[in-house]
């Protein structure tokens, strides 16, 4: 069962539906959200939903089962019923929603392929109304995921592939605008999330995937592992692998975790 949903398969009767609209330096998505979403759909903030505080373990690290219980039952998550989860476009945000859900045991979650732009397109309806409140019953239940840790994303670079998600300026250390160190982990592969889609926003086929990341070095015989930034686009990242047939873990700390220890190395070309 592919994760990827079309707008004309989505039934907001039967689905529960998130707008995960999200981006790093704003607009708010909330404000996009109180805009227009999809009809019955609810809000789910990323930095407060499906992450835990920023600190030591990063900009977005994990939140512990107990609070995302907690968020995704306010949003009417329940175990039984399909998730449907968007952003704006690209699944960039919604690939975190997609791998956090399905960490914490959720089988059955979609991603709007083309998100909230390509619902409009498809001619579906709109609404700037708040949706109901309706209380879930989802049950977290860690580990449905692979994961890595700091110590695991250096160990996959050595015996593995670790792909680093960011743009190619940020993964060769001539830029860093959002984390104070730039560079890259040793031995990581640079693949930016941006060319997992089309212009349209959509993901690439499986056989164009395939292909993207075998010439990277991707094995199915080997561990893979992502990061990016703070683990948001290396969801994408670990989606698109999905999609082409590849499993991957997912650095949920990045590098934003990378670069609080002062003794881990950093790589720049």
């Amino acid at each position: 069962m592919t994760p990827l949903v079309a707008a004309a398969e989505v039934d907001p009767s039967t689905m529960t539906l998130l707008d995960v609209r999200w981006r790093l330096a704003g607009p708010p998505g909330a404000d996009s959200y109180r805009e227009g979403h999809l009809p019955g759909a609810r809000f789910c903030d990323l930095d407060a939903d499906l992450a835990a505080p920023a600190g030591a373990g990063g900009r977005h690290p994990l939140p512990d089962a107990a609070a995302f219980q907690r968020a995704m039952r306010e949003l009417g998550v329940c175990g039984d019923r399909t998730v449907v989860v968007y952003d704006d476009a690209d699944s960039s945000a919604a690939a975190r929603a997609w791998w956090t859900l399905r960490y914490f045991g959720h089988r059955d979650v979609r991603v709007l392929d083309g998100g909230y732009r390509g619902w409009v397109e498809a001619g579906r309806p709109v609404t700037a109304a708040e949706s109901p409140e309706v209380r879930g019953d989802f049950t977290a239940r860690p580990g449905g995921m692979p994961m890595l840790d700091a110590d695991g994303a250096a160990a996959v670079a050595v015996s593995g592939i670790l792909l680093d998600a960011r743009a190619p300026r940020r993964y060769r250390g001539e830029e860093e605008s959002v984390d104070r160190v730039a560079g890259h982990i040793p031995g990581a592969v640079n693949a930016p999330t941006t060319e997992n889609v089309g212009p349209d926003g959509r993901f690439l086929g499986p056989e164009r995937l395939r292909e993207r990341f075998a010439a990277l070095g991707v094995d199915a015989a080997e561990e893979v592992g992502a990061y990016c930034g703070s683990g948001v686009t290396a969801a994408h990242e670990v989606l698109a692998l999905h999609l082409a047939g590849f499993e991957a873990a997912l650095y949920v700390g990045s590098w934003s975790n990378w670069i609080e220890d002062p003794s881990r190395p950093v790589a720049t070309l």
